[in-house]
C-alpha cells in the first residue's frame, strides 16, 4: 500500500511513495514486557517487515514500563517530532495503548486509583485531542489481568472492575475523537478464562509469549489496522 499524509479530520487513507512511519506509544504492553521470545506484539510486527521482499511500514516501539496516560501525553510531541527519519518528514500514523497502569489501586484493593478517574477522563481526552492534531490515530486497548496474582510489585492491585471503568472512558473518548479502538479486554474475556488466563504471565499483569502472539493476531485481524497500516504482502 502507498499512502498520503491526510489532515487530522480526513480519516485514515494513505497513498505515499516513502515507507510509512508508524509510532506505537504507550506502556509495558507496547514495550513487550513478558515476551522474552518475540519481544512483544510491536517487535513481532516489526520483524515481519524486515524480510527482503516483504517490506512494509517502519515501526517505532515507544513503550515505557509503568507509564500512565499523563506520562504518555508529556512525551507525545517530542517522540513524534523526532521520528520522521527524512528531512521535512513526520510520522504517518500513531498507535496508542495506555490506561492499564492508571486503573491500578495503590496499597490495597480499596485504595486510591493511581490516576483519579475524573483526572483520567480529562487526560485521555487531552491525549487523544493532541494526537489527532498530529496525524491519524489508532488505539489498542488493554488485556485482562489475573486478579488472583495481585498485588503487582507488592503494592498495586489491578482488577477487572477497574479495568472496565477505565476501558469504557477510553472507548468513549476514542469514539468522540473518531479514533478506531480495539477492545482487547472485551474480546479476550469473551473467549473465556480457559482461553485467556494461560496467556497472562505469572505476575498477573503482562501477557506472556502466547499472549503477545495472540495480541498480534488480533491486531492484524482488525479492520482499522489493515486499512491504516502498510503491511507486507500476505499479512493483511
Amino acid at each position: 500500500m502507498l499512502a498520503s499524509h491526510p489532515g487530522p479530520a480526513s480519516g485514515i487513507t494513505f497513498k505515499q511513495p516513502h515507507p510509512q512511519k508508524v509510532l506505537v506509544i504507550g506502556d509495558s504492553l507496547v514495550y513487550g514486557f513478558g515476551d522474552p521470545e518475540g519481544g512483544g506484539w510491536v517487535e513481532r510486527l516489526r520483524r515481519l517487515t524486515l524480510a527482503p521482499g516483504r517490506e512494509g511500514a517502519v515501526f517505532y516501539n515507544l513503550g515505557v514500563r509503568g507509564d500512565g496516560v499523563n506520562q504518555v501525553r508529556q512525551r507525545l510531541d517530542h517522540e513524534f517530532r523526532y521520528r520522521g527519519e527524512l528531512r521535512n518528514r513526520l510520522p504517518d500514523l500513531l498507535i496508542l495503548s495506555v490506561g492499564m497502569n492508571d486503573s491500578a489501586r495503590v496499597g490495597n484493593p480499596l485504595g486510591r486509583n493511581r490516576t483519579d478517574f475524573d483526572t483520567f477522563q480529562h487526560d485521555i481526552n487531552d491525549l487523544l485531542d493532541a494526537a489527532r492534531q498530529l496525524c491519524p490515530v489508532l488505539f489498542v486497548g488493554m488485556t485482562p489481568v489475573n486478579e488472583q496474582a495481585m498485588p503487582f510489585s507488592e503494592v498495586l492491585y489491578y482488577a477487572h472492575s477497574e479495568q472496565w471503568r477505565y476501558r469504557e472512558a477510553t472507548r468513549l473518548a476514542c469514539s468522540s475523537h473518531n479514533i478506531p479502538y480495539l477492545d482487547l479486554l472485551n474480546l479476550w474475556l469473551g473467549r473465556g478464562e480457559i482461553w485467556w488466563l494461560p496467556r497472562v504471565s505469572a505476575d498477573g499483569l503482562h501477557p506472556n509469549v502466547a499472549g503477545y502472539q495472540s495480541m498480534l493476531n488480533d491486531i492484524l485481524a482488525w479492520d482499522a489496522f489493515q486499512t491504516a497500516v502498510d503491511l507486507p504482502v500476505g499479512l493483511a
